[in-house]
């Protein structure tokens, strides 16, 4: 608790000298205003849809098992909300600050741009530890921790689903009139879409993965207490805390060091690179001197394997993400846009192979040392440097708004060019974040999948009981059918976008000389309402699928719901992220001059690659996570509420 207290001391300090920063002109200032009053207003309005359902759910819980589980789920989405918004209102205050840093040079840009980013990722581990321990204090019961899981569980569906859908129609739709039909530049100001564009990057990208790595980091603290508390009692209760406690420190002090790096950067990659390997070797050390105190080294072993397969699951995602993996794909769009989308989806397909080998390893070295336990405080390592992980991601979309700012605002190509080296290194940290995300899910999952088999008392079943196999079937089914629900939402709503984009260049003659400014409110209005109307059910069809196999098929055939989604998830988060991720880069490549540069036949082929790869990776690949995730923990609320019937 008083380690929470003086992070929240720390976030304060960080949040205060970024706003003590210089915004820049009027031009600057006014642009990410807009930017702030946008994103603002959206996730008000998202707040307006899932809080009443979150309050009935709450009402139902105290009218049918006590107030206690009310207070958990309450406490777990306020926190939820709070992190995303407290998160993402500080990335919209540092990108013109960011922008202006960039007239004085690489080193002072990126230090506020990191350490808004900072600000997102200290939050969300802070409060999320804050709110375990008010929730335990609370209800003095460690199961009762699901309901508050599952109020993260929630907001971060929302949150994920709904800004992925505002980002993504706005991306699209200003890409494939902005750069596609009318031949503008990225972020220019004549593009009507361009500035809903900037505050999905905020709602999407921000709050929106803030809050899912939110859920994931509650729900690996949940499962892994609980589970120890079964297996080892006491002892196995201590070690989730003190590694947790471990990573909180190692990322504080591991985002001073990078900090104090960042001025005097030449290479951002680097310098944020070193600053998360730093921080994760700390908490190993912190770790085995625990470890060696307690005489159960099994537990550094354990917390080991998890740090290490994190790490190298975000080096493989950056190889198959960047590098000669997008240059062999950007040559392919020499052939035209069905070579890009062709080898590009054989290249998300194939990354599915060395990031599942590394999770099976993780997994079996972990049930080995400390069985079911193992597994879930592997997944608590892997999230322990969260801290700095999630900094080092939400950097990204704050230097991609001061590239947006510095092009729209007229500054010198000086501001552009140094903005463009750091969002080049956010393209690469968020697919990282991406792959870090589903990594992370995946032992997440697993482990709250062990905490239902306990609560249901399915410790075997029949391989012939068909209701375990169609269970599995409709399981892996559901991510398909859900990611078709968002994809279908981002194409819907961004033919809303490319409607009125269309229609302001057609009825306004001025907008593309220059002349007039294009009505931006329209375009955020549209994003808006778009996500909104569109969010309601994916979210329905991840709390309801529980719930009516249960009631169809029993725990059994939840059980195969489990093993179905996670499976087929996992696959389909992977090759969705990864291959979105290589489309957005390979078209960057070409737009630095590669194979004829912007405006070459090569450039539109890359373009289409990467609209179609825009939902990919920012909206159906990050929501799945969350989708098997709170399947898992709605599927433990479920059996708790049954058991106490």
């Amino acid at each position: 608790m008083y380690l929470g207290i003086f992070s929240l001391i720390f976030i304060i300090f960080l949040a205060f000298r970024i706003l003590e920063q210089s915004s820049g002109n009027e031009k600057t200032t006014q642009l990410s205003e807009i930017i702030q009053k946008g994103a603002k207003s959206f996730l008000f309005q998202e707040y307006k849809v899932f809080f009443p359902v979150i309050f009935i759910l709450a009402v139902f819980f105290w009218i049918i098992i006590g107030y206690k589980t009310s207070v958990a789920l309450l406490i777990g989405a306020t926190f939820s909300v709070l992190a995303g918004y407290f998160g993402m209102s500080i990335a919209t205050r540092a990108n013109a600050r960011t922008t202006w840093a960039a007239t004085k040079g690489l080193g002072e840009a990126l230090k506020i741009s990191f350490s808004g980013g900072a600000v997102m990722g200290l939050t969300v581990v802070t409060l999320g530890i804050l709110g375990l321990a008010i929730t335990y204090y609370v209800t003095k019961s460690v199961e009762l921790i699901s309901y508050y899981s599952l109020g993260a569980s929630f907001v971060a569906l929302f949150a994920r689903v709904g800004g992925g859908i505002y980002t993504k129609a706005a991306d699209v739709g200003a890409d494939i009139v902005g750069k596609t039909e009318a031949n503008l530049p990225e972020d220019d100001p004549r593009n009507p879409a361009v500035i809903a564009d900037n505050v999905g990057d905020n709602v999407g990208d921000v709050a929106g993965m803030g809050a899912d790595l939110y859920e994931s980091f509650v729900g690996s603290i949940f499962s892994a207490i609980v589970l120890g508390s079964i297996f080892f009692g006491e002892k196995g209760f201590k070690s989730v805390v003190f590694v947790v406690i471990f990573g909180l420190i190692s990322s504080i002090i591991g985002i001073i060091y990078t900090l104090g790096k960042a001025v005097r950067s030449n290479d951002p990659a680097k310098t944020l690179r070193i600053g998360t390997i730093f921080s994760g070797v700390l908490t190993l050390v912190l770790t085995l001197l625990y470890s060696l105190y307690v005489n159960w080294l099994n537990i550094f072993f354990v917390v080991f394997f998890g740090v290490f397969v994190g790490l190298l699951i975000g080096l493989i995602t950056e190889w198959y993400t960047s590098g000669k993996k997008v240059q062999k794909l950007a040559k392919t769009g020499m052939m035209g846009p069905a070579n890009v989308i062709i080898s590009g989806t054989a290249l998300g397909m194939e990354s599915t192979f060395a990031i599942t080998l590394l999770i099976t390893i993780a997994v079996i070295f972990a049930y080995k040392l400390l069985g079911l336990f193992g597994v879930a405080l592997a997944g608590v390592g892997m999230l322990s440097t969260l801290g700095i992980s999630l900094s080092v991601d939400a950097y990204g979309p704050i230097a991609d708004n001061a590239g947006g700012i510095a092009q729209m605002a007229g500054l010198e190509p000086k501001v552009r060019e140094i903005t463009d080296s750091l969002d080049a290194v956010g393209n690469t940290t968020a697919a990282m974040g991406k792959g870090f995300a589903i990594g992370s899910a995946a032992l997440t999952a697993l482990a709250l999948f062990a905490n239902f088999s306990n609560l249901s008392n399915i410790t075997s079943v029949e391989l012939s009981n068909p209701y375990l196999f169609l269970g599995a079937l409709i399981g892996g089914m559901l991510p398909f059918f859900f990611s078709a629900l968002t994809m279908h939402a981002v194409g819907d709503a961004a033919d809303d976008m490319v409607r009125e984009i269309r229609r302001q260049i057609k009825e306004i003659p001025g907008i593309l000389t220059g002349k007039q400014s294009p009505d931006y409110q329209k375009c955020i209005q549209i994003a808006t309402k778009g996500a909104l109307k569109r969010m309601i059910l994916p979210a329905i069809l991840a709390v309801l699928s529980p719930v009516l196999i249960y009631v169809s098929f029993g725990a059994v055939g939840v059980g195969g719901l489990l093993i179905g989604a996670t499976v087929s998830g996992v696959m389909l988060a992977i090759f969705m992220a990864n291959s979105g991720g290589a489309w957005d880069n390979a078209k960057k490549f070409v737009e630095e001059g590669n194979f004829g540069g912007k405006g070459s036949f090569t450039h539109k082929a890359t373009v289409v690659g990467d609209t179609v790869g825009d939902p990919y990776k920012d909206t159906s690949g990050p929501s799945i996570n969350i989708l098997i995730k709170l399947m898992a923990i709605t599927s433990i609320v479920l059996m708790t509420i049954v058991r106490g019937l």
